[in-house]
């Protein structure tokens, strides 16, 4: 007789243990994703302390003097101040903001302070790209992956200036706009005045996400506005939002920009930066794309990208292909602007919101500051490896500027004024407070005539020979490689008292 033996039967986990296994697969992978989004940040911060780009920015020095000077008078500057050719011309000083930032970086750390506030600029961008994408897409490597190729696209290709405030700060207003307009909830918007207050004493920039607000209440009104008429616009995503409310928000926001020490000034220096073109044709970051680079063809990716996605949805959302012409016509026109079409591009493209169910949640403040913490540590490992420190800070410095010459110059004074080149006005400035100097990198103080008559003489042009700031001048201290630096040489009217393969310095004889 056959025994017929049964199978055991199946072990099955009680509800208990069912739930405590998935909270500790969901922990293992949010441990995953904070580890990823460390490591991007760090990535970021560690290539940035690699490049030292934040001391190597010309224009940081006539920044950390005028904050300086705002420091010592308690008061904003309206005229040109540190400069000779230029002092009693009006001037706004519209990132004072960021210049105390700056100037008492510098008064509290030295070197390592303004290098480590560049780096904290440069993650802080990061971290806003990526904040944005994850509150669009609700999706964490869709957050992660896209803001490596957003920032590979501009972030790199400039240094920390003023500007990156102005990047942080779009896309979170950007933000607000699209997840508002996708659940019609307008208190959203009421952020965006506290914002815009913040924004107009930091950078100029403010205006560009003033235009967009301004873009978005105008689609609103006159998509409502079709729709009274009769006019059938089906293939059109209409807007949930009230365009009342949308016109105070705008009302509040414009009110905003003009709460400040400088008033309605940063308008009149948008007017004055409008009404330029000598700086466009000579100064790089000012031209047009050249596709010469990776990132640019990045940057091209990411805005056919976006309008890609904005022709796949269902009904076309008119604000974002009208921002996504508005960001395109400016970026492409001027490297410098990279990051506007980049932030718009990956802001349309993240815009797609997954069901209920597939939604990832953003950080908790508790992880955030995990984040924050395992940061600053690889942050100070990265800082040994990559000779990120005083000594090496100083080393670039003097590589890069004329400290030798003006050391010699100490030992061995030589009455003014000052004649030099543009690239090292704000170095000057800074480095050597006794001379004001004959010109710098504010482009909107000294305008067209200015900036072409020091261009035309610091290439050697006949004009040189009748410059009215050269012939005036009893020291001129000029980069070697500079055509003025070599022909000088033989002019009679100066001597050349020292010279090393960065710096030329002459006297008047």
């Amino acid at each position: 007789m056959v025994t017929e033996i049964s199978p055991p039967a199946p072990v099955t986990s009680s509800p208990a243990e069912t739930l405590k296994e998935q909270l500790l697969a969901l922990s293992r992978i949010r441990v995953l994703q904070l580890a990823g989004l460390t490591a991007l940040l760090a990535w970021i911060g560690g290539f940035a302390m690699y490049t030292k780009l934040c001391v190597l920015d010309p224009d940081l020095w006539w920044h950390m003097k005028v904050g300086d000077w705002i420091i010592e008078h308690a008061a904003v500057p309206h005229t040109g101040i540190l400069s000779r050719t230029a002092a009693n011309r009006p001037w706004v000083a519209y990132s004072w903001g960021y210049e105390v930032m700056l100037s008492r970086a510098y008064a509290w750390f030295g070197l390592l302070g303004i290098a480590l506030f560049g780096v904290l600029l440069t993650v802080m961008v990061a971290y806003a790209v990526y904040w944005m994408m994850l509150r669009l897409a609700a999706r964490f490597w869709v957050a992660c992956i896209g803001t490596t190729i957003v920032c590979e696209a501009f972030l790199f290709d400039g240094m920390p200036r003023p500007f990156f405030f102005s990047i942080a700060f779009f896309a979170v207003i950007l933000t607000l706009l699209l997840q508002a307009n996708r659940d019609g909830n307008a208190r959203r918007l009421y952020w965006l005045p506290l914002i815009f207050l913040l924004w107009t004493n930091l950078h100029i920039q403010f205006t560009y996400a003033l235009a967009v607000l301004g873009l978005f209440v105008g689609v609103n009104i006159a998509q409502r506005l079709a729709t009274q008429l009769g006019l059938k616009l089906d293939f059109l995503q209409a807007s949930a939002l009230r365009s009342a409310d949308l016109l105070l928000v705008f009302a509040a926001c414009l009110l905003a920009t003009i709460i400040g020490p400088n008033f309605y000034h940063p308008y009149q220096a948008l007017y004055t930066y409008s009404q330029e073109k000598f700086p466009y044709s000579v100064i790089i970051e000012l031209q047009p794309l050249t596709f010469r680079g990776f990132s640019n063809y990045l940057e091209l990716f990411l805005a056919a990208g976006a309008f890609f996605a904005i022709g796949w949805q269902k009904k076309i959302d008119l604000f974002k292909l009208g921002l996504m012409v508005f960001a395109s016509v400016f970026a492409f026109r001027t490297m410098r602007d990279a990051w506007f079409v980049s932030v718009s591009a990956a802001a349309c493209i993240a815009d797609f919101p997954p069901v209920e169910e597939e939604r990832e949640s953003t950080e908790s403040w508790l992880e955030r500051a995990g984040v924050a913490a395992a940061l600053v540590v690889l942050l100070a490992l990265i800082s040994t490896s990559v000779d990120f420190n005083q000594r090496a800070l100083d080393r670039t410095i003097s590589s890069m500027y004329p400290v030798n010459a003006i050391n010699f110059l100490r030992r061995n004074p030589v009455p003014g004024p000052l004649y030099n080149n543009l690239n090292w006005g704000g170095f000057l400035m800074w480095y050597m407070p006794g001379q004001p100097v004959a010109i710098d990198g504010r482009n909107d103080l000294y305008g067209d005539d200015l900036d072409k008559l020091f261009y035309d003489s610091q290439s050697a042009q006949n004009s040189y020979l009748s410059d009215p700031y050269l012939n005036e001048s009893g020291l001129v201290l000029l980069d070697s490689k500079l055509p003025l630096a070599k022909v000088l040489s033989v002019d009679s009217r100066f001597q050349m008292i020292y010279h090393d393969d960065i710096a030329t310095v002459y006297a008047r004889r």
